[in-house]
This record gives structure tokens, sequence and C-alpha cells, in this order.
């Protein structure tokens, strides 16, 4: 087995310690991670690029920030569902995070039904909490969600478990039309990890 792929069919106890011990292993995405937990948003995440990507360049050898573009964080405030409360929240966030090498983009997910529609062409139901994102994401590859606690210990979500992750293979998730975005970030993850396989849409969805 290529020494990439080493955590490839392990259980799923062994690739979540994989994960943390790779998590903890990178300044900046703990950086991320303890600024996320200090401003203390509501049922706040990191999740997805920042979070895989780190990983496959971990496990090839690659310099840990390539092909990151941003790192996404979510949370989940209902009681505030204006554009503009999310923006001091955008605001407060660029702040925080100004030092990173990476640009930060955080979301509030309780807003996602009212601009997914005219971003997407998609409608969707209001969403009841952040992680329940994840069962949305284009690609089961990328639903992938990181915290850490006041503790220092870190929860992870992964509603699809980790085997995609490790196995590198981005496989769709059908439960919208996400095609067109499975597609795009399939075809731009071979370009700098090579030893991805992505997995096609099936033809009867979508």
């Amino acid at each position: 087995m290529s020494e990439h792929l080493r955590y490839a069919g392990a259980s799923p106890e062994r690739q979540r310690q994989a994960l943390e011990d790779i998590v903890r292993s990178q300044p900046v995405l703990m950086a991320v991670l303890t600024g996320l937990r200090d401003m203390a948003l509501p049922d706040a995440w990191l999740v997805s690029g920042a979070v895989y990507n780190v990983v496959w360049n971990h496990l090839t050898g690659r310099p840990a920030l390539t092909g990151i573009k941003d790192v996404d964080l979510i949370y989940f405030d209902p009681a505030d569902l204006s554009y503009e409360a999310e923006d001091r929240v955008i605001k407060a966030a660029e702040a925080r995070f100004a030092g990173l090498p990476l640009p930060v983009e955080v979301r509030n997910q309780a807003r996602v039904h009212l601009w997914f529609p005219q971003k997407f062409g998609i409608v969707v139901t209001p969403l009841t909490h952040s992680t329940e994102a994840l069962k949305r994401y284009a690609s089961r590859t990328h639903a992938v969600a990181v915290r850490l606690e006041a503790d220092n210990t870190l929860t992870i979500e992964t509603p699809f478990g980790l085997e995609d992750l490790f196995a590198f293979r981005i496989t769709p998730n059908a439960v919208l039309d996400n095609r067109a975005a499975h597609d795009a970030k399939g075809a731009r993850a071979k370009t700098v990890w090579p030893e991805i396989t992505v997995v096609p849409w099936p033809d009867d969805v979508g």
C-alpha cells in the first residue's frame, strides 16, 4: 500500500485519532481553532477544505498549506438572520485572524436558506444547527468539522465517516443537485493532489 494511504481501511477510531493528531500538528489550524473558541460564537466549527487539505498534504509530504485557498468557519445564530448581523461577525473574524497566512470566511448557517437559491439555483429548507450543513455538501469527503473545546479537547463531526478522506477519494453526495460543485472541486483537487480519485456523479441524479 502506498504510504499516503496508510490510514485507509483503518478503524473509525484510528482514523479519528489520526485526524486529530494531524490537526494538532498544524499551528495555523490550531490558531484558527483557538481564535474561533475565543470568539464564543454559537455552535461554531472549522470545516471543510482547511481540514481535509491539510490531511492530504501531511500524508503526501507536501507543505501544510498547499492548495488551501481559505479557511471556512461556520456558526449558527437564528436570533438575527439579517445580513448586517452576519457582517459584524465577518468583520470581527477578519480582525481576529488578520495575522494568518490564509483568508478566513465565516458564515451563519441559520441564514443559508435565504441566499442558497439565488447563488446555486436550489431551494433548501432552513438548517437546525451548524453541522447539519455537512450533510448537504456536494462531496461526502468534504463533510468534516472540528471544534476546540474549553478543556482543549477536539470534537470532530463526520456524518459520512473518514474513509473517503483517508482513501484520497472524492465521493459525491447526491442529496442535492450539486453535480457542478462536485465536478469542479474534484477537477481542481486533482491538479494539486494527483493521488486523488474522483468518483463520478451518478448519472441518474441531478
